[in-house]
């Protein structure tokens, strides 16, 4: 795919039949992969990049997503979805766990700052920090609107992409996008996150 080229809507991507590469690939087939890979690392590496911003992290999500095509390609069911569909879901979680793996260890480095050199671990304390995190994104959860807060809470939580969220919800696919910007510029302002 040329640099610059993104994917139409739809999920396909010119010139490569996306769904006949991973069922090839499913089968063994090496060239298959290479093509498929030509065909979706592009759109992977996009969406990892808006997830977790960093380009070298983007770039490690976008491998491990290729492995995981290819160990689990034969698990791929037409009946729910594109390939593509599909493929992008699993980067979208990727991506994900990938951010709040390292927002864990971020604040783990940060407690252990607090506490010093040495500091035994505090299990209670960090369970009720925890416990008081998941409150406060409950509650800011609260503050929007339906339709926000069940198209962030499919997306996020469900790995829904925004196709996905639409179908479930039944809404057009434009204002799932508009409404889950919406709701997210909503939930960091609650949150108090820098954007």
């Amino acid at each position: 795919m040329p640099t610059g080229t993104r994917p139409p809507e739809n999920g396909t991507v010119p010139g490569h039949d996306v769904d006949a590469l991973l069922g090839l690939a499913a089968r063994g087939d090496e060239r298959a992969f290479e093509q498929l890979y030509d065909a979706v690392s592009a759109p992977v590496h996009g969406l990892a990049r808006r997830v977790v911003r960093d380009p070298a992290m983007a770039e490690e999500v976008t491998q491990e997503v290729m492995i995981e095509v290819w160990r689990s390609a034969t698990r791929y069911d037409p009946g729910r979805g594109s390939a593509m569909a599909w493929i992008m879901t699993i980067a979208h979680r990727r991506a994900v766990d990938r951010v709040r793996r390292e927002q864990s260890a971020g604040e783990r480095e940060a407690r252990a700052a607090r506490h010093g050199p040495g500091a035994a671990p505090d299990p209670v304390g960090e369970r009720v920090e925890t416990r008081l995190e998941h409150e406060r994104v409950r509650r800011c959860l609260g503050t929007l609107t339906r339709l926000q807060r069940e198209s962030v809470t499919l997306a996020y939580y469900g790995g829904h992409t925004y196709r996905e969220v639409a179908e479930l919800i039944g809404a057009p696919l434009n204002t799932v996008r508009t409404r889950m910007r919406d709701g997210i510029v909503r939930l960091r302002d609650c949150l108090g996150v820098e954007r």
